[in-house]
């Protein structure tokens, strides 16, 4: 498949599977049935699949039967991923663009409309992230000092941190050396 013609589906399935499923039949996991996806978007399963293996952030994920897929985060759905909180790593990054960052020092992250707010592992995603919007500039996130303090956080199949909110005092505009 052309990467254009890849980018649109990837496109298409991330309003249905994370935003906007119109007709189908979304369950609370946010799973949808393969054949109903199919059926609306006019393409084969080969062609899903392609779509599914060349997303470079993973963001669609199968169940073990393969007939019902979901988008790995960023709904802004009310959905209930079934995700259980686990201990983050010392510290978590966020991505932002440089016109943003002061508000955000100021009031701390907040998931704005999507269910959760997003967190990378390393400064690359991070990075990454924040350039979309202008130039970037990367947070760093206390995430330990912030679950010993009762945050809690969750890990997305996809490999991405989600937790509810960053509270500013946890926040630092310098990525640590």
């Amino acid at each position: 498949m052309e990467e254009k013609t890849l980018i649109r589906h990837s496109k298409r399935l991330a309003k249905l599977l994370r935003h906007d499923p119109g007709a189908l039949s979304m369950d609370p996991a946010g799973w949808v049935p393969v054949e109903e996806l199919l059926a609306l978007l006019g393409i084969t399963r080969a062609q899903l699949d392609e779509v599914v293996a060349g997303n470079n952030k993973s963001r669609y994920a199968y169940d073990g039967t393969g007939t019902l897929i979901r988008a790995s985060q960023g709904h802004t759905l009310p959905v209930d991923l079934g995700l259980e909180p686990v201990e983050p790593p010392e510290v978590l990054y966020h991505g932002t663009a440089e016109p943003t960052v002061d508000v955000v020092l100021a009031e701390g992250l907040r998931p704005m409309l999507r269910n959760h707010v997003h967190l990378s592992a390393d400064v690359e995603t991070a990075t990454k992230v924040g350039s979309r919007h202008g130039r970037p500039v990367v947070l760093a996130v206390a995430a330990t000092r912030m679950h010993g303090d009762g945050h809690q956080f969750y890990l997305s199949a996809n490999g991405v941190w989600l937790c509810d909110q960053v509270p500013a005092e946890y926040l630092t505009s310098r990525a640590p050396d």
